[in-house]
């Protein structure tokens, strides 16, 4: 069963949300609370992320294809196993997150090793080593 959620999102809350395998295509979402929501295998396809709170979600074995996050807290997420190669990270918060196995475009892991640190809540993996910072 495949949820196709499409919208232009301005500040909607889905803190919290069972949003397992949700599909997000060509969306803005602007200001938008994620925080803490279960995006386990969802799938963001052409979606611009600004201002919104992802803090501590679980979006592992995700797909986030020509995705744009910007001014983005990711802090306390789990990105393990995420494929989210072709997405752009501006301005995004990565404080405690994990991304074991993550594939990201190797300028976008430079850009997010600029401010690594910390270790996930709930993984106890380290950041860095998770990004494979230098």
């Amino acid at each position: 069963v495949t949820r196709s959620l499409l919208n232009e999102a301005g500040g909607e809350n889905f803190s919290g949300k069972n949003l397992i395998r949700a599909e997000f295509t060509n969306a803005t979402f602007r200001n938008t609370d994620f925080s803490n929501a279960d995006l386990r295998g969802a799938l963001f396809n052409g979606i611009f992320l600004d201002g919104a709170n992802l803090h501590g979600i679980d979006f592992s074995s995700g797909i986030a294809y020509i995705s744009k996050f910007k001014n983005v807290d990711l802090s306390d997420a789990i990105l393990a196993d995420t494929n989210m190669l072709r997405s752009t990270f501006d301005n995004v918060d990565v404080t405690d997150a994990d991304f074991t196995d993550a594939l990201l475009d190797n300028q976008q892991v430079k850009k997010l090793c600029k401010n690594a640190s910390g270790t996930n809540s709930k993984t106890g993996v380290d950041t860095r080593e998770s990004l494979g910072c230098r």
